[in-house]
């Protein structure tokens, strides 16, 4: 049964003449399908020309909130030009709010915080209007993510919180939303219970699996470089934790995956 890595960045190997590579690897175990995951100016075009060039190839676009600079209403402009290509992205992210990166001095973090709001407000709104899914990015600012969703207007159904790290609550309030998470490598590590709380109660009818690569390996090889490959080793944690037909789970995911992301429109 094939998988599919719904959140990888494939920048990184693009750049070190490595992703041929890692796209083998990634075929011979399994996952045929890769979303690569836009998080500045920087990387889009480069993941719209990944995407225009091998069909299990999907990308998006979107400002990450780490990368937000005083120029990021410019940036933000020409996300729409995207969806006017004949090679359109699956979703527009990653986009959130990360306090965990603030700087030190107080005003200035200050500052940070209220142009992160502003610019992931606007592109919440760029999503409306798009009508495209949504891929979220929360560190330390799970309460001010799900406000400032709330009032945008936008549909739940079509929000996924990447990389989930937060506990049963915070799933509740996704799941009585309408929105989901995805999980990432994160979950085979240790003193994570409150990950694994979400995970089941989210259940296998919502989840979508993701490796963050080159980030978060899964374990025994956390300290190692990451790759789309190792979403077979996430599924087998899960199967562990579920108890479930491996098979079965993969089909759930795989649908899933293609449902809310909509690949095989």
């Amino acid at each position: 049964m094939t998988l599919i890595d719904s959140h990888c960045h494939l920048k990184t190997f693009v750049q070190k003449g490595t992703l041929d590579s890692v796209l083998a690897r990634a075929k011979n175990a399994g996952v045929e399908k890769l979303i690569t995951v836009g998080t500045s100016i920087q990387d889009w075009d480069c993941y719209q020309s990944l995407a225009s060039n091998n069909p299990d190839i999907f990308y998006s676009v979107g400002l990450h909130p780490c990368y937000v600079a005083n120029d990021w209403a410019a940036d933000i402009e020409k996300i729409p030009d995207y969806w006017d290509s004949q090679c359109k992205p699956v979703a527009l992210g990653e986009i959130g709010l990360d306090y965990f990166h603030l700087p030190k001095d107080k005003n200035l973090s200050l500052e940070h915080v209220i142009q992160q709001q502003q610019c992931f407000s606007r592109q919440l709104d760029l999503a409306r209007l798009l009508d495209c899914p949504v891929i979220i990015h929360s560190r330390n600012s799970f309460e001010d993510c799900v406000n400032l969703i709330d009032l945008s207007g936008l549909e739940w159904e079509r929000v996924v919180f990447h990389c989930f790290s937060e506990g049963l609550l915070q799933m509740k309030a996704i799941s009585s939303r309408g929105g989901r998470a995805s999980f990432t490598g994160n979950i085979t590590y240790a003193g994570n219970n409150k990950i694994l709380e979400a995970v089941k109660y989210q259940g296998v009818e919502k989840l979508i699996l993701e490796t963050d690569s080159p980030y978060l390996s899964p374990e025994p090889n956390r300290k190692s470089k990451n790759e789309p490959y190792r979403a077979r080793e996430i599924i087998g944690f899960l199967k562990s934790i579920f108890e479930d037909d491996c098979q079965q789970m993969e089909e759930i995911i795989r649908m899933n995956t293609e449902e809310f992301f909509k690949l095989n429109s």
